[in-house]
């Protein structure tokens, strides 16, 4: 008999890029599920903070069971459903598969990471230093381990959980210059350092499950106004 599939909603924020990733996910696994969107801009309302206490986004109801924390929700979501995601435990290059998976992540996140010493630098001199060193860290960080992307993460044809969980930051880095947010030189020293993570980086962005919910436009707008750019 086949296991019904739960009722899934996600509390979101479109322009979040931590959200992002859940959506990434659903996308992806294909999963139907309801939406409530949360205005990040104001004060949570008290209703949503009994859904969460942090007030953050995502969160997932899952029969009424709810899940937060974005790399918790998509892991979560990865493991519920199998699927070309990230392979069982119990697979034979299971274990092995996540940890690299894990390691991707964290290295990306942790040494890379968010983009706004880059989008806030005022002067030429600052903007260059972290132009240099984003690119640096990306090639001795980053590189080596997109050696064998096929286009995505370990030779995989279709997304995996590293994609899910890098793809909401990968396509602000390559759809943002043309705003102004980010140098359009990070992009072109990455090119010319940093080949297997262009081309991984240039599938990411462009992937339906990844640019689905994304409004390029819009949330390099609201950015530069947040930030007062």
């Amino acid at each position: 008999m086949a296991v019904a599939t739960p009722k899934l909603k996600l509390y979101t924020n479109h322009g979040c890029p931590w959200a992002h990733r859940a959506h990434i996910a659903l996308s992806e696994l294909k999963l139907p599920y309801d939406e409530e969107i949360i205005d990040l801009s104001v004060p949570r309302t008290a209703e949503y903070l009994k859904v969460n206490p942090r007030g953050l986004v995502p969160s997932l109801s899952v029969d009424g069971q709810i899940i937060t924390e974005s790399a918790i929700v998509a892991g979560y979501l990865a493991d519920a459903f199998p699927s070309h995601l990230v392979p069982a435990t119990t697979a034979a290059d299971g274990p092995l598969t996540r940890a690299r998976i894990a390691f991707f992540v964290d290295t990306y996140m942790s040494k890379v990471g968010g983009l706004y010493p880059l989008i806030t630098a005022k002067a030429d001199e600052e903007r260059t230093a972290q132009i240099q060193k984003a690119v640096d860290t990306v090639v001795k960080e980053v590189e080596p381990l997109l050696a064998d992307a096929g286009p995505f993460f370990g030779g995989s044809e279709k997304l995996t959980l590293a994609e899910v969980l890098t793809g909401s930051f990968i396509i602000r880095l390559w759809t943002w210059p043309k705003y102004g947010l980010i140098p359009q030189k990070l992009i072109d020293e990455l090119s010319a350092r940093a080949p297997n993570f262009v081309r991984w980086a240039e599938a990411v962005a462009t992937h339906p499950s990844v640019s689905g919910i994304f409004d390029e436009k819009g949330t390099a707008l609201r950015t530069k106004q947040r930030l007062g750019l």
